[in-house]
């Protein structure tokens, strides 16, 4: 089994210590997730174990032969080449091998009929036969396989790469990466510039990856679907977690609500401890106590909250009345030049609605909420926008209209009405701007906290219509789901352009899918819409391997061939009830492991040994609280597996 495994590795930036003593394994099959705030070091181990860049201790060793490939999050340009040669350089791999063959079949060409070359012949056949094992003689396929998944068009392949834009020139890195049959994936951000259909494909694709995939990503239902344990990294530590990303939260939120009232506890403590010091500071005959207590409090290791679980307390003002029809468009075309970008949609927006925009990238999303909402006003047909609707819409452009010389109190101050002044402060912590924060310079923000502050000034003027045009772009999971929650208490209508799943399904009550110039309005179920995406990704897929291989179509056609409607309903509402019962299992769990700690408490609180019987009762008890723990357990895994089995079953 091919296998990466880092032992203790450490690396300090200045007085900073980034990585503290770390190891982990990455083995075939594993797929896992790379968890923490912004900051916390995520892109630096990952360049550690791509062997980018060097570290100050530790070590990493991997099976002979193992190769890796990474992707960074940004800042891939590819220029003088066509989308199909850059491609094509993942097969660069095979070069070596390929000089072999060539050397020796020229060595037995020229060789005499005297001498004996069996052991040259032996090792051609060897090479020959890796070869072949591989898929360089099946690389065109591959390739248009790959960059069909993610989106490129055939035509795309005799196109110069840069012609395309950076979204696009990250997704030619990633087709790079997949065609090189690496042994270990290692991927920062894999779907930030991916749209709905290319994440599925995406998913897919990892799922039936043989070897051992390390992932960097804000999509939680892309985690949920693919990990199978998450590594968080905090304070320069990694701990490790089994399952998906979601059990991995629902664990580490058990364990800070824990730590939340140690921290309260510590803090009490401290408290009382520094008014004794400050009491009997000048007392002689208190000296050696207070000395005592001093070197107490130097001995004392603040508790943290992981910067990425903390929470954020999101809620939008109260919306002024609107009509019941907020938007009417009809027979509504929008062109550029020659190019038609959408071609007669008609619709209604109602008060209320959760209208989600999705589709494929460069279909017109952003196009559309700019015309809905007024800044675009060169189009054909009609839009009619109710009396009284008052618009609050965030862009992607927003980030950038923030002034940079600007303080993130500045910024904020420059927009709020006089009557917003006083509360200014609790918006900002709310918001995760917090003491010296706010005194912070808009242009050293990060991507994340530029988000944070171009939606906080959306929130300073109340609205009937929220319109939010990928709203999810550079905010982390934690700060998501705050989002997301603020937005369902939110009792105004919300129009969403959007790539997240996650959010999409959380959110929307209708989905508008535009693909190709054409629209497709759904009517709720969000389950139903991407039903549909999974069978045309399924098909295609089948599609293109029944073309590459007979044999391996064979193997696979059960496998992806579309599932009727009946019995994907019949193994969805199987899947409800074995999640809730896991659920279910892990809140037992979670009580169990409460019950071991206490029993724990009480043996360590014990300060006569000699008192056995009392021992030997806790110690039975303890045994009999960790067998159930550990039959729950049992029965977790086996939920867990048969989940699986229906996900592979539906995919």
């Amino acid at each position: 089994m091919k296998t990466l495994q880092a032992k203790d590795i450490s690396l300090a930036f200045g007085d900073r210590q980034i990585l503290d003593e770390i190891s982990l394994t990455l083995q075939e099959g594993s797929v896992s997730a790379l968890a923490g705030s912004n900051g916390s070091g995520k892109t630096t181990l990952m360049k550690i174990l791509a062997h980018t860049i060097d570290y100050d201790s530790g070590s990493i060793a991997v099976t002979k032969g193992l190769r890796v490939s990474y992707l960074p999050q940004t800042g891939i340009i590819h220029r003088g080449s066509t989308l199909k040669e850059e491609v094509l350089k993942g097969f660069d791999h095979y070069r070596p091998l390929l000089d072999d063959i060539r050397r020796l079949e020229e060595k037995l060409s020229d060789a005499s009929l005297d001498t004996s070359h069996e052991s040259d012949l032996i090792e051609l056949h060897q090479k020959q036969e890796l070869l072949l094992s591989g898929t360089y003689y099946r690389r065109d396929a591959v390739i248009e396989q790959v960059i069909k998944g993610l989106g490129f068009t055939e035509n795309d392949l005799e196109r110069r790469c840069e012609h395309f834009s950076g979204g696009w020139q990250m997704r030619i890195a990633l087709a790079k990466i997949l065609v090189e049959e690496s042994d270990v994936l290692l991927l920062d951000e894999p779907t930030n510039y991916l749209d709905i259909e290319s994440r599925i494909w995406l998913r897919n694709y990892i799922n039936r990856f043989r070897g051992a995939v390390l992932i960097v990503s804000h999509d939680q239902d892309f985690l949920d679907e693919t990990v199978r344990e998450v590594y968080e990294l905090f304070n320069g530590h990694l701990n490790r977690y089994k399952g998906n990303y979601s059990r991995y939260v629902q664990i580490r939120l058990a364990e800070i609500e824990q730590l939340t009232k140690e921290a309260e506890r510590q803090k009490k403590e401290r408290e009382k401890t520094e008014k004794f010091i400050e009491r009997f500071r000048y007392k002689d005959s208190k000296a050696k106590q207070v000395q005592s207590r001093v070197k107490m409090l130097e001995k004392i290791q603040e508790i943290e909250i992981p910067p990425h679980l903390k929470n954020m307390n999101i809620s939008f003002p109260p919306p002024p009345h609107a009509p019941s029809v907020l938007f009417t468009v009809q027979e509504l075309s929008k062109r550029y030049g020659d190019l038609s970008v959408f071609n007669g949609l008609s619709f209604y927006i109602n008060r209320g609605d959760r209208l989600a925009i999705t589709g494929q990238n460069g279909a017109g999303k952003t196009t559309l909420m700019n015309l809905l909402s007024g800044a675009d006003t060169a189009y054909e047909g009609s839009i009619r926008i109710g009396e009284g609707v008052k618009i609050g819409y965030y862009t992607q452009e927003n980030e950038k209209t923030l002034n940079n010389d600007n303080t993130v109190y500045q910024e904020i101050e420059s927009s709020a009405s006089t009557g917003d002044i006083p509360r200014l402060r609790n918006l900002l912590g709310a918001f995760l701007f917090s003491n010296d924060d706010i005194d912070k310079k808009v242009g050293v923000l990060s991507g994340g906290e530029r988000s944070r502050l171009a939606l906080l000034k959306i929130l300073l003027h109340p609205a009937n219509v929220l319109m939010l045009d990928e709203p999810t772009n550079h905010l982390d999971i934690n700060t998501k789901q705050m989002l997301l929650n603020a937005l369902e208490e939110y009792q105004g209508t919300v129009i969403c352009v959007s790539h997240d799943t996650h959010f999409i399904k959380q959110l929307s009550q209708r989905i508008i899918y535009i693909s190709d110039r054409q629209m497709e309005l759904f009517e709720g179920d969000y389950e139903y819409f991407s039903w549909k995406l999974e069978q045309k990704e399924a098909y295609e897929s089948l599609e293109s391997n029944e073309q590459t291989s007979q044999a391996s179509a064979t193997r696979e056609g059960e496998k992806q061939a579309p599932i009727e409607r009946k019995e994907y309903n019949r193994l969805k509402n199987r899947m409800q009830n074995l999640t809730r019962q896991q659920q279910e299992l892990l809140e037992r769990i979670e009580s169990i492991e409460g019950k071991i700690e206490e029993v724990t408490g009480q043996m360590s609180r014990i300060e006569n040994y000699s008192v056995a019987e009392r021992i030997t009762e806790l110690v039975a008890k303890k045994d009999e609280l960790q067998e159930q723990k550990e039959e729950l357990e049992f029965q977790w895994l086996e939920i867990a597996q048969e989940i699986e089995d229906i996900e592979e079953a539906i995919l």
